[in-house]
């Protein structure tokens, strides 16, 4: 190895399950090598006499700086700390080991090139050690470190450590981890940390910095051609439109022909601004703004590229952590960030979910929180994209919960789903425009929602009427009648509902490109439900109507006979009784049925609707 590659930068990782010692370790490395200041030594021994080592350094403080942490001797958030020593310069993120923090040790996995996975030499694996390899290897890290810690507490038993040993190749294997070490460490005492341990002689190998200042991590890139995802179009002034990003891989000269995805468009390199100075090239990492030789249509998210071939699809399959305290259900919305695109996303299908403890594959409808499962996405739009291995950037993705703004889900592109690649839509010659043109109206949909019993059904019906009588063509899509055709198949459970809302929206749309005004009556009791209708009907033809009847009265009416047998618990899950009604929060139209009868309510939503018709 190259002394230039002994002293390049190494980013990693510490991760493992709760109470493994990830930040004692890290700790001691730092005051062993000499890389904490006078005065941060002098803290740290303060400190240590008031923590859980009767007076002796607890080297976990100098990483563990939140108040919180301090007080229950545990890792939150992930800290980063810098050092460097004679051979190597070094970022490691220590992350914490509760499952209920898995999201930010996934957000440290995300940067890191190698994983230092600590194990307490007394329990060996356990479910936190393999979700936490399991994420490692799913964010693209190929080098692998298991510490063994707390030989001390064993003794310093070799037969235990082999016993590990072969405990953990089999990990690796059943895992497919690439490049695994093992090392029996004590981060308290300091044994095989920074300098070989006298209780260890009969282990051979290299001690942890030793192996982490000479660790090659830079391998064979899968990467090829240039790649440049642009984050902003600059134009300064009526001369110049330039394109910026940092380029993710390969190199472009001026001159250079390049190609604009998704338009499949190309042109010529007409400048390159690196910082504020113009050059002639530039290379992977680089801040770059580029200007091109002709007009092309480029915006945020597009990609520019150079002697490579990356696929343009609305659908694929991923692989996921899912992070929300909600559970996942098949069939809900989000918005998926992926690079410097961000499109509206549906999770199709949840393939299967993986089993922490044995790795197989479970079938499931529903993922809880901290799980990993392999799905089907479908965008609405075109994502340019590659499989991870081959673009990282361009294969890595988030979950956006459209409500809450809140990352639900990370994961990666495993490939694009192969339906999508056959299947084109066609354009004719008879448009939704044409359509409309010739009956004369605007094609709208009007979403009732509201609790059963709040009248929706009956509103719908009697406004359908009146729009009939002056001379609109209509048609009534009610909640009871499509589950008793189209959707004879879907249940009640999470899922369904959501699947059932869907297809709703969907033939609601198809109606509304024939020319139709279209009205729904749904509970369709969800906040994101109705906003993924939306998205699929289009803003501006989607007008919510929130039949706003409180739940006493709806109870009392109980046309059905349904809160009835909800309250005696025939009915499990039913809006308003086991399961919530969410409120539209920015509905178009609100309607209350209580005290006002049908003809009332009818004029005034015809008033309401007549400056969308």
């Amino acid at each position: 190895m190259s002394m230039e590659q002994t002293k390049g930068l190494l980013k990693f990782i510490t991760c493992g399950s709760v109470d493994d010692g990830k930040s004692t370790l890290i700790g001691h490395m730092l005051y062993d090598s000499k890389l904490i200041f006078a005065d941060q030594e002098e803290a740290l021994k303060l400190d240590s006499r008031v923590g859980s080592r009767g007076g002796d350094i607890d080297y976990s403080l100098l990483l563990d700086g939140l108040m919180a942490e301090r007080e229950q001797g545990i890792t939150i958030d992930v800290a980063y700390r810098y050092f460097t020593t004679d051979k190597r310069s070094f970022i490691v993120a220590d992350t914490p080991g509760h499952e209920e923090y898995t999201r930010n040790m996934a957000v440290g996995a995300s940067f890191a090139e190698l994983a230092v996975i600590l194990m307490d030499a007394a329990k060996g694996i356990l479910r936190q050690t393999r979700r936490h390899c399991q994420i490692c290897s799913m964010m693209g890290i190929r080098h692998f470190v298991f510490a063994v810690n707390k030989m001390d507490l064993t003794g310093y038993s070799k037969s235990r450590f082999k016993e590990l040993e072969k405990d953990i190749k089999k990990l690796a294997i059943d895992l497919e981890l690439e490049n695994v070490m093992v090392i029996p460490v004590s981060a308290t005492e300091g044994d095989n940390i920074t300098k070989r341990s006298v209780n260890m002689n009969w282990y051979s190998g290299p001690v942890l910095l030793e192996y982490l200042e000479t660790v090659d991590v830079s391998g064979q890139s899968n990467e090829e051609g240039f790649v440049l995802p642009v984050q902003r179009v600059t134009r300064p002034d009526a001369s110049f439109r330039g394109f910026a990003g940092e380029i993710e891989c390969g190199g472009i000269r001026v001159g250079d022909e390049i190609t604009v995805l998704p338009g499949d468009e190309r042109a010529k390199v007409k400048s390159i601004i690196v910082g504020d100075s113009e050059e002639d090239h530039a290379i992977g990492g680089e801040p770059v703004t580029i200007s091109l030789d002709r007009e092309v249509d480029i915006s945020r998210g597009s990609v520019i590229i150079k002697d490579t071939v990356l696929s343009i699809s609305s659908m694929f399959t991923v692989k996921l952590l899912w992070m929300d305290d909600e559970p996942l259900a098949a069939g809900r919305a989000f918005v998926i960030k992926l690079s410097t695109q961000k499109l509206p996303a549906t999770v199709m299908r949840i393939k299967y979910k993986l089993d922490i403890d044995t790795g197989d594959k479970l079938p499931s409808e529903v993922l809880y929180k901290n799980e990993i499962a392999e799905c089907e996405i479908a965008l609405v739009g075109s994502a340019v994209f590659d499989r991870f291995e081959f673009h990282p950037t361009l294969g890595e993705f988030i979950l956006i919960d459209r409500i809450t703004n809140m990352t639900s889900a990370c994961g990666v592109i495993l490939h694009s789903l192969r339906r999508s690649d056959n299947i084109f839509w066609q354009d004719f010659d008879i448009t939704r425009d044409v359509r409309a043109k010739s009956l004369g109206q605007k094609p709208l949909t009007l979403w009732f929602t509201g609790l059963s019993g709040a009248g929706k059904s009956t509103l719908a019906n009697a406004l359908e009427k009146r729009l009939y009588s002056l001379g609109y063509h209509t048609m009534l899509l009610d909640g009871d009648n499509i589950r008793m055709g189209i959707n004879k198949n879907l249940g009640f459970k999470e899922a369904d509902r959501v699947e059932n809302i869907r297809r709703v929206a969907e033939i609601a749309k198809l109606m509304n490109d024939a020319g139709l005004i279209v009205l729904t009556a749904f509970i369709s009791p969800y906040i994101a439900d109705r906003r993924n209708a939306r998205n699929i009907i289009g803003d501006g033809n989607f007008i919510e109507v929130y039949v706003n009847t409180p739940l006493e009265e709806c109870e009392k009416r109980d046309v059905k006979g349904l809160y009835q047998k909800a309250r005696k618990g025939e009915i499990p899950n039913f809006t308003g009784i086991g399961s919530p009604y969410e409120p539209p929060e920015e509905p178009e139209i609100i309607t209350d049925t209580l005290g006002h009868d049908v003809e009332t309510c009818v004029d005034e939503l015809l008033d309401e609707i007549r400056k969308y018709l």
